[in-house]
């Protein structure tokens, strides 16, 4: 891959149409996970088709599992069962995706085999202690480097025993990890959660008909089910909504709807926070597909004013920070977050990177530890870096609608992880994007 791939986003433009954003990333990388460990053929409609996506179904096929597709976001997995995994040849390549790591992890900890896990310069540098130390705990035996990341040495035996952890930070990676665990372990696997995080592994768990019990922050199961082969139509993926939901909501004489777009209330954090600030969010024709809650958005411009962000919001959105960055650069006043110290180990350290780029286009933007506070002005042109990040990538790319001279974006290869069409959607909606290759 040609890393040094770079946007130039002219200043201006407007925002208007009807667009669908691509499949969820979440809930395409789950579908190929339990539909391969199912019995019977699962059908997914609405795959996203990435580069995430794609390692995940990738690594299952390396584990002797037939899948067909993607073919317009449709896949065929012909599902092997809880047991029907076999040794893969060779160590499981991940590219950059965090997601197919750690819930891999919990799945192959329950295995009668060995496999290694690895991944691209930037994941092969993401902790991954906080699943390895827990599955320690319950039997498994994982080498990782000596700073705890990857290559992660699975050492499958068989042999897990249920047990209760309580998340130290809310983690819906670290959850999933621990209950794919649960489905190999001897008795109950139980998993607190200290705030609540995205549940598409429960939700598609419970469709694909094994028990999952919730009580309040506890979520739990026993081994011994069986997974049965079901129909999944992947909604749009809020998190790439978020983009054009603050275009919209910052570009003058904007109207947008977006279509089909996953509304799982652990995840509609950017629709809240946006409100809070003044955004103009309308949510239409709400339904229900494969257990998971869609609708349609329409996002009018609308003057945003700068907010002290709850914290009760932040595991909510934490995937969307770096958009809401842009949006608070373009309010009525400053905009204070606390209590996102994850977003320092996201596919970037993602408080500091926006807070230099911010800064390079003329922002006063001041990290602190667990966020940022950001002084709204007068956005300038200039140069900024992603870090090799797609949302800061994405992110700045949104903020050329308000911006007084072009935006160069270096390093945007990655962008291709989550969303492969961005460049073409925005540019359909009236944003001026170029691509270049260095």
């Amino acid at each position: 891959m040609n890393n040094n791939v770079i946007f130039h986003v002219s200043p201006g433009g407007r925002v208007q149409g009807e667009a669908r954003v691509p499949g969820d990333k979440s809930i395409s990388h789950r579908s190929i996970m339990l539909g391969s460990i199912a019995e019977g053929t699962t059908r997914v409609t609405g795959f996203l088709e990435a580069e995430d996506c794609i390692s995940t179904m990738n690594a299952f096929r390396a584990m002797g599992v037939q899948i067909e597709g993607p073919q317009n976001g449709e896949v065929v997995v012909h599902g092997v069962g809880l047991h029907g995994l076999k040794a893969p040849s060779a160590p499981l390549y991940l590219g950059n995706s965090g997601t197919s790591m750690r819930l891999l992890s919990g799945l192959l900890a329950g295995q009668n085999f060995e496999a290694v896990l690895t991944g691209d310069a930037s994941l092969t540098r993401r902790p991954m202690k906080r699943v390895t130390d827990p599955l320690k705990q319950m039997g498994a035996e994982i080498e990782t480097s000596g700073t705890g990341t990857a290559p992660l040495r699975i050492k499958g035996k068989g042999r897990l025993k249920g047990i209760h952890y309580d998340l130290p930070v809310a983690s819906a990676q670290v959850k999933s990890c621990l209950l794919l665990a649960g489905l190999y372990a001897e008795g109950e696997t139980s998993v607190t959660e200290p705030a609540p995080t995205r549940d598409h592994s429960e939700r598609m768990l419970a469709g694909f008909g094994y028990p999952v019990s919730r009580d309040g922050g506890r979520i739990a199961l026993r081994s011994g089910g069986r997974l049965q082969a079901m129909d999944i139509d992947v909604p749009s993926d809020i998190s790439s909504a978020a983009f054009f939901l603050v275009g919209a909501s910052i570009a003058e004489g904007a109207d947008v709807t977006l279509q089909h777009v996953g509304m799982n209330p652990t995840r509609t954090g950017i629709i809240d926070i946006l409100r809070l600030m003044g955004a103009s969010i309308e949510v239409l024709n709400p339904r229900e597909v494969g257990g998971e809650p869609v609708a349609d958005l329409r996002v009018k411009s609308a003057p945003l004013k700068g907010i002290d962000i709850p914290e009760a919001l932040v595991p909510l959105a934490i995937d969307e920070f770096p958009v809401l960055f842009v949006a608070a650069a373009c309010a009525d006043g400053p905009t204070r977050l606390s209590g996102a110290e994850e977003l320092r180990v996201k596919e970037s350290d993602r408080i500091q990177v926006m807070a230099d780029g911010l800064n390079a286009l003329g922002i006063d933007a001041k990290p602190t530890p667990d966020g940022m506070v950001i002084h709204p002005g007068f956005m300038k042109g200039g140069t900024v870096h992603s870090h090799g990040d797609h949302r800061i990538a994405m992110a700045f790319s949104i903020a050329g609608l308000r911006a007084n001279g072009p935006i160069r974006i270096e390093d945007c290869a990655n962008v291709n992880t989550s969303f492969p069409t961005f460049v073409s959607l925005a540019c359909s909606l009236g944003l001026s994007i170029r691509v270049f290759e260095a």
